[in-house]
């Protein structure tokens, strides 16, 4: 919601500022120069990148876009999840996990968190951690550089699309440049047809060099730094994921494991630790 304001608030006040000089919106009505700048962009942007990297900038753009990013709620689904799960393996054993990390979809438990569950890669890499602890494929001590590895992959990926947007953002001065020289071309032909021809073929040519600039650092650049820090903020919730697992593979009790995952987060974004006990027990009936 926050991009959307700030970019209402960027178009508004370039457009007020134009109008309140005594332009006219029509003087920046020039289709071929849209044409030149966007269609060069979206060359560049195909020439760029694979497909998927894409693919995944589109979707980065569209989270931007909507304010993607787990919040305080989203935070304290997983610690309770994480605790029923922690408590139900410290009871009954390891093994009476499989069922529910085998077949998520049905658990007992996840289907109490349906946000949580609907986030399939979440879940994924929540049940996929807990696996090797219940098969007895590995150690305490060795599931910790495991989950980093995977995170460090996952988050590789996820710098892709901030790539992208910075090259675009780089590229757009100069693109509108190569449309600003096009007009200038087409204004040298017509020089012996009088100021007002000449006058209206200047004015194009500069709105594509203008173009150019106002979305490179009015908009794409601007979005970059909203993926990254949506970036991080996904990067902190699997760290804090992966860092209660490991201790709670270490034998931390189940209260202690999630606590640990607590003072991975902000203040902001969790409750206090008698508050969140509280919650987590009260979740579990005690």
């Amino acid at each position: 919601m926050f991009v959307i304001i700030g970019a209402l608030i960027v178009l508004g006040a370039t457009v007020g500022a134009f109008l309140w000089s005594g332009g006219s919106l029509v003087l920046l009505w020039h289709p071929p120069e849209f044409l030149a700048i966007f269609g060069i962009t979206a060359g560049v942007a195909t020439i760029c990148a694979p497909k998927d990297v894409l693919v995944h900038t589109i979707k980065a753009i569209i989270g931007a876009l909507k304010g993607s990013g787990p919040n305080k709620d989203d935070y304290l689904d997983l610690m309770k999840v994480m605790y029923e799960l922690f408590m139900l393996g410290r009871r009954n054993g390891l093994l009476a996990l499989d069922e529910h990390v085998s077949s998520p979809e049905s658990s007992s438990i996840f289907s109490n968190y349906p946000s949580f569950l609907a986030d399939k890669e979440k879940v994924t890499f929540l049940c996929s951690a807990l696996r090797p602890i219940i098969d007895g494929k590995i150690k305490p001590d060795q599931l910790e550089p495991l989950l980093k590895a995977e995170i460090d992959a996952k988050k590789h990926a996820a710098h892709g699309p901030i790539n992208v947007l910075h090259l675009l953002g780089d590229s757009l001065p100069g693109i509108g440049i190569v449309a600003a020289v096009m007009g200038i071309i087409l204004t040298m032909s017509v020089l012996d047809q009088g100021v007002m021809v000449i006058g209206g073929k200047i004015s194009a040519a500069l709105s594509g060099t203008f173009l150019g600039i106002f979305v490179a650092y009015g908009f794409i650049n601007p979005l970059c730094n909203v993926i990254e820090f949506g970036n991080e903020a996904e990067e902190t919730y699997y760290i804090c994921m992966s860092r209660s697992i490991g201790a709670f593979a270490r034998g931390l009790a189940p209260i202690m494991a999630v606590e640990l995952a607590r003072r991975s987060l902000e203040a902001s974004m969790v409750p206090s630790a008698d508050d969140l006990e509280n919650i987590l027990k009260s979740s579990t009936g005690g």
